[in-house]
């Protein structure tokens, strides 16, 4: 047998451990691992270069219809941020217009997304209504390799669910084996304090964070936890960009109790904190939930080390800043303020160096929740999150020396700034194979636009 390609000399990491050896690949997959005797047509020397699984962000929102804004990323410009941050697959969520229909939302999210994507990519389905049509058509959705719903308890009038709706959509996704995420904040209280600050006119960034503070995470998780329990231990549930250590917690012990729940957070809460929302430019750091405490962002590091934490996704969301301030020159009350950060390029680099390289988890526990979980919990895996033979032949290669200052300059997304300007790492993703072919490299995406593929979802498999 002829191999298209064999990478040399590379030390791999998977979530078992590294490898010292070979890897080759033909038609897109990998097919033997360790030393490679047979004909290969191209080789690459990763001599001092560590070859991870391609990162699978299971959580963006490219193109995404909100406050009355469309983020600034569409397809093409969100997956070149992705490959070149060494995220090879993405998962985006699907988001019905009020009254539509899901298969209709569903054939439009192709719509957009199959002409441009750089990166390959799943889906998930919002949910922001019940009527018998939705509730028919869930099945109709999972058998389209849509296998993860999506369900809020925030944005009162816009996306929130109540309690009963919850229950019931939790059960019928159940039935059918799917997976359901949830934003987990308490919408009503949260919505109380907005109007209580209004008033009193307190009205900059800051008081988003003192609108949504931290108990309303933890209730609005114990509260769906108790509602999902009800269910049965059958139930996938994972809360979505959880910033609170209290909230990993609740799932922990429901977990430790034999239920299928788990928690997913986020670069931005493991890095940032509510200063940021005091800054001149604090209103392009107001996303929901808020950034946190520096003893939240400790809970939740200790948590990811811990294995407590399932996965990392970026819940990449952008807006310019002419969309954050609503097309004008003072900042708008904070309410108003598109809830939204950039992601998923820097998910790599920040989370190999102040997790990594400052000794807090392992390069084992890093592609866990950066590629294998995810993998497991949407369905993707074996194709997708690990490096094996019969899998994609998707990678992140890391200079593991290579210093970076993070400015817009060095990223890929439609805007002109980062919420890191000026954070400076070691260790930076410096090329990107999907399926075999090389999509990123020496700072460039040279993917083509359109060359991602939709992989659907199957049966997801749950630790």
């Amino acid at each position: 047998m002829s191999l298209d390609i064999v990478l040399k000399n590379a030390k791999i990491f998977t979530s078992s451990g590294p490898i010292e050896g070979d890897i080759g690949i033909k038609d897109g997959k990998i097919v033997k691992i360790g030393d490679i005797q047979e004909q290969y047509i191209k080789t690459i020397d990763l001599s001092g270069k560590y070859v991870i699984p391609g990162l699978i962000d299971g959580h963006t929102h490219m193109e995404f219809p909100f406050m009355s804004e469309i983020t600034a990323d569409d397809f093409y410009y969100g997956t070149k941020a992705s490959i070149a941050g060494g995220v090879t697959t993405i998962v985006d969520f699907v988001t019905p217009s009020h009254g539509q229909d899901l298969i209709s939302a569903y054939e439009k999210w192709r719509g957009n997304a199959d002409p441009k994507v750089v990166s390959d990519y799943g889906l998930h389905m919002i949910i922001r209504e019940i009527n018998s049509n939705v509730l028919e058509q869930i099945p109709s959705v999972i058998n389209k390799g849509v296998v993860s719903f999506k369900l809020f308890m925030a944005y009162k009038n816009e996306l929130m669910l109540p309690d009963g709706d919850l229950y019931k959509l939790i059960k019928k996704i159940s039935d059918f084996g799917g997976v359901t995420g949830i934003h987990a904040e308490n919408g009503e209280i949260i919505n109380e304090l907005i109007q209580e600050f209004l008033k009193e006119g307190k009205v900059e960034p800051i008081y988003h964070y003192y609108s949504r503070p931290d108990i309303l995470e933890i209730e609005a998780t114990n509260r769906i936890a108790s509602i999902a329990s009800l269910v049965g231990k059958d139930v996938k549930m994972y809360i979505v960009h959880t910033s609170t250590g209290e909230a990993v917690d609740i799932i922990s012990n429901y977990r430790k109790m034999g239920y299928k729940f788990f928690n997913e957070t986020t670069p931005h809460y493991l890095t940032l904190n509510t200063e940021m929302l005091k800054r001149p430019d604090a209103f392009r750091y107001v996303m929901s939930p808020p950034l946190r405490s520096d003893e939240q962002r400790t809970k939740l590091w200790y948590r990811l080390a811990s294995g407590d934490i399932f996965t990392i996704g970026s819940d990449h969301c952008v807006y310019s800043d002419l969309q954050k301030k609503r097309h004008m020159e003072k900042v708008p009350p904070f309410n108003e303020i598109p809830n939204g950060v950039p992601g998923t390029e820097t998910i790599l680099p920040l989370l190999y160096y102040f997790g990594v390289k400052k000794g807090i988890i392992s390069m084992e526990r890093f592609i866990e929740v950066t590629s294998l979980n995810p993998a497991k919990l949407f369905g993707l895996y074996p194709q997708k999150g690990t490096i094996m033979p019969g899998s994609d032949a998707d990678f992140a290669i890391i200079d593991p020396e290579k210093k970076v200052r993070i400015s817009p300059d060095v990223l890929h997304s439609n805007i002109d700034y980062t919420i890191y300007d000026g954070v400076e790492v070691e260790g930076w993703n410096v090329m990107t194979m999907r399926r075999g072919e090389i999509v990123y490299e020496e700072g460039q995406v040279i993917g083509k636009k359109g060359s991602g593929k939709y992989i659907p979802g199957k049966t997801p498999i749950m630790m």
